[in-house]
Formats: C-alpha cells, sequence, structure tokens
C-alpha cells in the first residue's frame, strides 16, 4: 500500500501502515514523526512487537478520514486492530486500538501509539508533564519516570506535550483509567493496561497539533477536551449543588491532630519506648487554641481534625467510631463542633474509607478488595497496623452509615477529608459479589463524595486526581513533584510550572502549606517558598494552631487575595527573568499577579 495522506487547513498527516509510520507536517514546515513500532508485553515478560499488517483499510465518513490495520500475534493467539484517523471537525489526530483473544493475566501492558520522535536539541524546546502541580522539562534533561500511572502523581491529569521551536502538540488519555506512560529516551510512550485481567476494551488516544504552542495553550487545550466532555465543574457549579462551599473561600487550613495511636502490628510501633505509642490532645483543649487564634484576628478558618474516633488517627476504619473517650468522648467533641461553628469557622474531619484495618469490628474478608491472584491487600505502613484494601463498591455504604451516625449524635460536619481518594492508585476487585474496575472504582470515590455535597457537607481529599475532581472541592495539597517529595529540603524534578491550576484553578481550591519567608517542605523546592506559590496562584495557605499575630496578618493577606479570585480561570503563567525566579500569572478578571521567588516580593495587579 502507498503512503496514505490526509490533508486539513493546518497540516498533512501522512500514514504509512504498512511500515506503522505516521508524519505530521505542519503548514509552518515542522515535522512531527512516529518511528518506533509500538508493541506488546506480556505478563511472561516476553515482547512483541506489532508485525506487518494481514490487512489495511481506507475508511471515510462525513465527520473522518482514517486506516484501519488489522495483525495477528499467531504465537500468542491475539489479533489486533488499530484505527488511524482525522476528525475533520476538530483536526484532532486519533488513534485507536482494538486487542481481540487475550486471556485473563496474559498481557501486562500494550505501547500505542508508538511515541512521537522528539528531537530537540538544549533551547529548541521542552516535555510538558502533569506531574502534582505540574512540571516542564527542558529538552537535553533526562527524564526519569518510575511508574508513570494516569492518575498518580506521575500523572494528576491524563495528558501531555511537547514543543519544539513553537510547534507542539497535546496528547489526550481519551480512555483513562488503565493508562500508563513512560519514556524511550526524550520519546513519551502510551501503555494501556488490562481491566480486570483483559484488554476488554477500544483504547484511545487523541492528539492535537498546532504552531505558536507553549505549555499554556497545552494547558488550555486539555481544558477545552474537558469542557467538551461536561467534566470541567466550577466551583460556581459546585456552589450550585452545596451552597456552603461558598464559605470555604477565604479561610485558610487548621489542620491538627486530636488522638494518636499506633498498634504493634504497625512499622512504625515504638519497640524501644512503648510509652510513645499513644499521645491525645483533648477536644476541649484543641478548643482554647482555636479561641486564642480568634482572639488574634483570625476571623475565618477551616479547620480539620485527625485522629478523632475511639483509638486515634488511621485506626478501625471504617468503623471509628465513637469519638475519642480520652480527648473528652462524643460530647467533647461535640461541645469542639459547636464552639468551631459560633465562630463562624468551618468544623472538619479526617476520614478514611480504602484502608481496611484487619481489627475493625465490621471487618470481613468478603467486604475487602480482592486481586487478580485471588488474594488480598495486606499492609502495616500505618498507625493502625495490619489492613487490607476495602473494595470502593462498599466504601459507598459506610460513608452514607457513618455520616448519619455524626447526625444520630449531633455533631454537624461542615467538611469531611475522604483520605487518599484523590491519590491513591485507582483499585480493581475480582470479587465475584462486587467486581470493580478502575473506571468504576474512580465513580465510586465521587459518589462517597457526593454523599457528603447531598449533605451540605464540603467534599475534600489528599491531593487531586483529575477522575474524581468533578466532586471534589478542596484538597490537602497539590505542589510540585521534587526530587524526594517527603523530604523538606529537596530539589524540584524539572522546572516547576501551576500546570494543574492553568487547567482547574476556577474548580477546585488548592492550599499551599508553608508561612511567608519559610522555604522547602513536602513538593516545595528547598530555595522556593511555598507562601510565594500560594500567592502566584492566588491559593489560600494553612495556618499553624499557634500563630503569631504578624503570621495571621500574613496568612489573612494571601487567603483574601485567594478569595478574590476563586472563581477566575487562570488565563495564563510566564517566566518573566531568564532565571526563571521572576513569575507572572494572569486571571480571567484582568488581575495580574508578579511573584519574585528569590525575594519572596509581589505585586498585584489591579
Amino acid at each position: 500500500m502507498q503512503i496514505h495522506e490526509i490533508k486539513t487547513k493546518s497540516f498533512l498527516f501522512k500514514i504509512d501502515a504498512e511500515n506503522i509510520k505516521y508524519t505530521v507536517v505542519l503548514n509552518s514546515g515542522a515535522v512531527w514523526t512516529v518511528t518506533k513500532r509500538p508493541y506488546v508485553r506480556f505478563a511472561s515478560g516476553k515482547v512483541a512487537e506489532f508485525p506487518s499488517p494481514k490487512e489495511i483499510k481506507i475508511t471515510s465518513t462525513g465527520t473522518f478520514d482514517g486506516v484501519r490495520a488489522y495483525y495477528e500475534l499467531t504465537d500468542e493467539e491475539i489479533s489486533i486492530m488499530t484505527h488511524t484517523y482525522v476528525d475533520r471537525t476538530t483536526q484532532d489526530i486519533v488513534f485507536e486500538l482494538r486487542v481481540d483473544g487475550d486471556k485473563k493475566g496474559d498481557i501486562e501492558v500494550v505501547s500505542y501509539p508508538a511515541p512521537f520522535d522528539f528531537g530537540a536539541k538544549e533551547g529548541e524546546g521542552y516535555t510538558v508533564l502533569p506531574r502534582m502541580q505540574g512540571t516542564l522539562v527542558p529538552a537535553g534533561t533526562a527524564i526519569n519516570v518510575p511508574i508513570g500511572d494516569i492518575f498518580g502523581r506521575d500523572a494528576y491529569m491524563p495528558f501531555y506535550g511537547q514543543v519544539r521551536n513553537n510547534s507542539g502538540y497535546t496528547a489526550i488519555f481519551a480512555t483513562p483509567y488503565d493508562a500508563k506512560y513512560k519514556f524511550r529516551d526524550d520519546r513519551v510512550v502510551p501503555l494501556f493496561r488490562p481491566s480486570m485481567g483483559r484488554m476488554s476494551y477500544i483504547r484511545k488516544m487523541i492528539f492535537r497539533f498546532c504552531e505558536q504552542c507553549d505549555y499554556n495553550v497545552i494547558a488550555k487545550c486539555y481544558r477545552a477536551y474537558v469542557k467538551e466532555n461536561g467534566r470541567l465543574i466550577t466551583l460556581k457549579e459546585k456552589i450550585c449543588k452545596n451552597p456552603n462551599v461558598a464559605s470555604l473561600f477565604g479561610c485558610p487550613i487548621i489542620h491538627t491532630s486530636i488522638s494518636t495511636h499506633r498498634q504493634p502490628t504497625s512499622d512504625s510501633y515504638n519497640r524501644e519506648h512503648p510509652e510513645k505509642n499513644d499521645y491525645f490532645f483533648s477536644f476541649a483543649q484543641r478548643e482554647e487554641e482555636l479561641k486564642a487564634l480568634k482572639a488574634k484576628g483570625l476571623d475565618k478558618a477551616y479547620t480539620h481534625f485527625d485522629g478523632w474516633g475511639v483509638r486515634g488517627y488511621d485506626n478501625l476504619h471504617p468503623s471509628p467510631f465513637p469519638p475519642s473517650e480520652e480527648a473528652g468522648g462524643t460530647e467533647g467533641m461535640r461541645k469542639l463542633c459547636n464552639t468551631v461553628r459560633e465562630m463562624g469557622y468551618i468544623f472538619g474531619v479526617h476520614d478514611q474509607y480504602r484502608d481496611y484495618y484487619l481489627d475493625c469490628p465490621d471487618f470481613s474478608y468478603d467486604e475487602a478488595t480482592l486481586k487478580l491472584n485471588g488474594s488480598y491487600p495486606y499492609k502495616t505502613m500505618w498507625q493502625g497496623g495490619a489492613h487490607s484494601y476495602l473494595c470502593s463498591e462498599r466504601a459507598v455504604d459506610y460513608v452514607r452509615r457513618n455520616y448519619a451516625e455524626f447526625e444520630r449524635l449531633g455533631i454537624k460536619i461542615d467538611s469531611a477529608y475522604l483520605d487518599v481518594f484523590s491519590l491513591a492508585d485507582l483499585d480493581e476487585c475480582y470479587s465475584p459479589d462486587h467486581p470493580t474496575t478502575r473506571e468504576q472504582c474512580a465513580v465510586n470515590r465521587m459518589r462517597c463524595f457526593d454523599i457528603l455535597t447531598d449533605k451540605g457537607i464540603i467534599p475534600s481529599s489528599e491531593e487531586i486526581i483529575d477522575c474524581v475532581l468533578p466532586s471534589q472541592v478542596l484538597c490537602h495539597h497539590a505542589p510540585f513533584y521534587t526530587a524526594d517529595i517527603g523530604s523538606n529540603a529537596s530539589q524540584a524534578s524539572g522546572i516547576p510550572i501551576p500546570l494543574l491550576n492553568l487547567v482547574y484553578h476556577d474548580c477546585v481550591v488548592i492550599p499551599w502549606i508553608g508561612l511567608k519567608g519559610e522555604r522547602g517542605g513536602s513538593g516545595i523546592p528547598k530555595n522556593d517558598s511555598a507562601y510565594s506559590y500560594a500567592i502566584l496562584n492566588a491559593d489560600p495557605v494553612y495556618c499553624p494552631i499557634d500563630a503569631t499575630e504578624e503570621q495571621i496578618k500574613e496568612i489573612k493577606f494571601a487567603c483574601e487575595l485567594s478569595e478574590r479570585l476563586a472563581l477566575c480561570e487562570m488565563v495564563k503563567h510566564e517566566f518573566i527573568s531568564d532565571d526563571l525566579r521572576r513569575q507572572r500569572t494572569t486571571f480571567s478578571d484582568g488581575t495580574v499577579i508578579e511573584v519574585d521567588l528569590d525575594k519572596d516580593e509581589y505585586v498585584i495587579n489591579p
């Protein structure tokens, strides 16, 4: 077969189906090509590249033009169909993949499409990755992505992009739930995993090429895609569903703890000094500390209490009731709640519906996540010790039950933080009684958030993964991907950019952890200030439980700015100095913010 050419108003697309090579020639003359071959990696470790196609068909309808190709991996008795086409309306280049004949557990991953060649020299371009808040990797810089899961820290959002001499593309995982990516030299390689053990549905990637491309264009391209697909749910829309969401704007986050207990089965259990495994702060003590903050001038705040349950933080979930007796019991928690609300603060609690503790009074393997190999997850990393994972299908019922219990106890919850739902892997469950795909897991997590929303409770979780964001309002934090995320003195991985805020600033509240003048922190490069990033992004900040009056003034300044711009789209981000230390953001109401990261100085207009 000769090379099939598809001409659009923006580019010429050449398909060499026989050799599985693709070429995009933009009107400017810029050329992007695919020269590697896609492949299947089997669970056995064997890798099989796509062979020459058995059959090739030209396709054309009222909306697209393309080519179908059919392949046979005869040794494995697997057939593959690919469909590569151009949408005439959007000018998207679409790659579709269907695998037939694979048995459960046969395939580890399929690489398709093969990556576009990059080849940019230093100073000629960069790769854009949605690693946490966002990463820009200059051409010529080595890239290490050890996991690459879509909907994890390697990809809060299911897209990436590359820019070379001003031309570039946005690559969108249109079927993201079972997707990954990795690098092959400087090429980004899309990967698709089986769902419930098999490649059981058509996988799809969308590529949008453009001239005068940069990371802002790539972010806005993805935002437009999300909006078109009905998943861009703004804070204005979330307020319509739950008016209490509006009370969050301008609030600093006060994150504090009530009770801690370490089980002997926990990795963190202190065997040398067992007396150090338990400590608590009473509900009454926290009440007095908050009153002191109010007296210092903190007029509004969002409070988040860890460890309110009977045995403290990360214990006995999803059945942590009753409230900690040693800290004051139900009456103490109810009194704290009422005081917080009388002060004009928001009363929020930590909660957990993934880690499923083996000594939970309701524990049953019948409700746990069952793996493909017939075993159950087993972990001991948190304070509560031995736990499995609760199937997300069952989590919904426990959320409904527990917030009915808060109501029965007369404890008025304003906000609830459902831990790890916006960070931890999407779980598959192979139980015949509640089988759950990764996509269904995301839907179940949103159902849990929606139960809270229906009760007027503000739903919160750990970080941000795009697939649950339509139902999430607040996150714990969403900082940058650093060399050691848990370290307070870590180097940036690539160049930090606010990619997440460029897409979703007006859809979610993202606080930053750090006071003015402090540098480093979890997900904050060691020479940078989280407070300055909060100003740059018009996001709120955290407030320590023992903050001084001067600190409260600085905290209020950042939070008042975030309140002013909470409902505004971040239109643009720019580096305005050669050393990248001076940066500018522009918002949809016309506000422009300039920040000097070295001097921690900023200018806000108007």
